[in-house]
């Protein structure tokens, strides 16, 4: 009898631990040989008999455990605490940390790589601000926003447009037992337009239901509904909401494998859960469906791009020959190829505001380019995009990088303590000294291009944009004063652009009449009114 209790018990606990502890079973997880040593010491425990005196209150043991417990504690013991040492100390396995991210190309240029954009294409939503206009939009529904919250907002591109998505969670346990079928719907906001706010929770006409989610108990958490359907051998992370050019939500979950001892984390694929019923896909990477736009977590990336950098001549360097290090701040930017890419600074151990280069890290396949220019780091970005505003002591929200009439540029957004956004900041990548800031993003780009080109000596020539000249006559033209600036904005015969240029381009613009005949420069790019980059009146020459 006592065998079977044993027996019970052992399995019981077992099942517990499985059920709630969700370890990987396979070798490299450190759960697994944890939960068995736990459950070895647990069993043992059922072997010991004591004896008190009551007298002298001394205990003596009467029985201990078997023999076979105290050997497999120290296989346990051993197995997580010697081997990890040589296996997966970065010490002895430095070479194979290093190599981890796999080859690295050379890129030439970085606005090779990330195509032109239009201003009104420009993410200006970042994160924390959808955060805001989701709570927003949540809050205006009473009755939905006492029963769920919002989960983690992610960027994605959905019919070609960017959008930050995010699940309506369960707010507590009885609030789950309230609504078992599901919370309802999702979040979108967009990340160009802090207007565009939607509310999901319909499909086709037909209600949504988000069944399957990490707030969530029992067989409806997301992680265990995976691990229980047969994903128990192989290691699950980066459970990132997802909506495909449908609108139908899943769940992106990141399976990955351990490649270095107990360490090396590394992406295998995705399993692709319906959100609402549960059935499960699993994809290699290459045949993961193309609206899923990350299958690398940014955290493996970090890892492994640090490992790429500090270790380059091997663990002991100590005198820091050619390490490398990543800036502080990682982001999902978009290429000239639609796909999207990790991108971050890279800086000399020890350095701090100057970039050495950038690197792009697809968030699919791990290709990884490495753009060897100098620059400046996220931080010294916004650091001088918040000086440019100092007295208005707005924060400067993560860089992203954008290629401005060829020109790598930082483009921020600065926001007062609230959390809303109050004006934009552009910051030349290549020198930071070179700022635009504006209430718009038109004023924006406009600032930012006049001090730009007011700065041309400070640029690297083969950074500058192609340039296109044309002489004809003014047909229209009208001035315009911001933040102290003034700005002439005409139009020329036989075309309909409007051209628009500051007097500090050239003293020429104020005393321009229509009529006159002007010779002027400007940059190639995507937008309708186009800035000027030299201004010269050929008519007041004659004169």
């Amino acid at each position: 009898m006592k065998k079977v209790i044993l027996v019970f018990f052992a399995v019981f606990i077992a099942f517990l631990l499985m059920y709630f502890g969700l370890p990987v079973l396979n070798y490299g997880f450190f759960k697994l040989p944890f939960f068995l040593l736990l459950l070895v010491g647990l069993v043992s425990l059922f072997f010991i008999k004591l004896k008190v005196d009551p007298k002298t209150h001394k205990t003596t043991v009467l029985k201990a455990p078997h023999k076979v417990f105290y050997y497999s504690i120290l296989v346990l013991l051993f197995y997580v605490a010697i081997v990890p040492l040589f296996t997966t100390v970065k010490m002895f396995r430095s070479e194979a940390y290093q190599q981890l991210l796999g080859k690295v190309h050379k890129g030439e240029k970085i606005t090779q790589h990330i195509a032109p954009i239009a201003i009104d294409k420009i993410r200006v939503v970042d994160e924390e601000l959808a955060y805001l206009l989701g709570e927003k939009i949540l809050g205006s529904q009473p009755a939905l926003g006492s029963q769920v919250e919002l989960g983690h907002f992610c960027i994605q591109k959905v019919q070609n447009e960017l959008y930050w998505v995010a699940p309506l969670l369960h707010s507590g346990f009885f609030k789950w037992i309230n609504n078992s079928e599901g919370t309802a719907g999702y979040v979108m906001v967009s990340a160009t337009n802090e207007r565009d706010v939607k509310l999901v929770q319909q499909i086709d006409g037909k209600p949504l239901k988000i069944k399957y989610q990490p707030s969530a108990y029992f067989q409806s958490e997301i992680h265990r509904h995976a691990y229980l359907n047969g994903y128990s051998t192989i290691g699950l992370t980066d459970f990132t909401f997802e909506i495909n050019d449908d609108g139908k939500p899943f769940w992106v979950i990141t399976t990955y494998d351990k490649t270095i001892g107990f360490s090396g984390n590394n992406a295998t694929g995705v399993l692709v859960v319906d959100a609402q019923n549960g059935a499960i896909q699993e994809y290699s990477i290459a045949n993961t469906p193309k609206w899923v736009d990350r299958i690398q977590p940014i955290d493996f990336i970090e890892d492994q791009l640090d490992d790429w950098g500090t270790l380059i001549h091997g663990y002991f360097n100590f005198s820091n020959e050619d390490k490398l290090q990543i800036t502080e701040g990682m982001t999902l930017v978009y290429g000239k190829d639609n796909k999207s890419y990790w991108y971050t600074g890279i800086t000399s151990t020890g350095k701090d505001e100057s970039a050495v280069g950038f690197v792009l890290v697809d968030t699919r396949t791990k290709e990884t380019t490495f753009y060897k220019q100098g620059g400046a780091t996220e931080f010294a970005a916004q650091s001088s995009a918040q000086g440019k505003v100092q007295e208005k002591e707005y924060t400067a929200s993560m860089p992203i990088p954008y290629n401005i009439n060829s020109i790598p540029t930082y483009v921020m957004t600065l926001k007062d303590k609230g959390g809303l956004v109050k004006m934009f900041a552009m910051v030349a990548i290549s020198d930071y000294t070179i700022v635009g800031v504006g209430n718009t993003m038109r004023e924006t780009l406009t600032a930012y291009k006049n001090v730009y080109n007011m700065a041309d000596n400070k640029i690297n020539p083969n950074s500058v944009a192609n340039k296109k000249i044309i002489q004809s006559v003014v047909t229209r033209i009208q001035n315009d004063v911001k933040n102290g600036n003034s700005f002439y904005y005409f139009t020329l015969r036989k075309s309909p652009t409007i051209y628009v240029g500051s007097s500090q381009i050239s003293s020429e613009l104020p005393v321009t009449v229509v009529g006159d005949s002007i010779k002027i420069t400007y940059d190639l790019d995507l937008e309708k009114v186009v800035d000027i980059s030299s201004f010269q009146n050929l008519t007041l020459s004659k004169k």
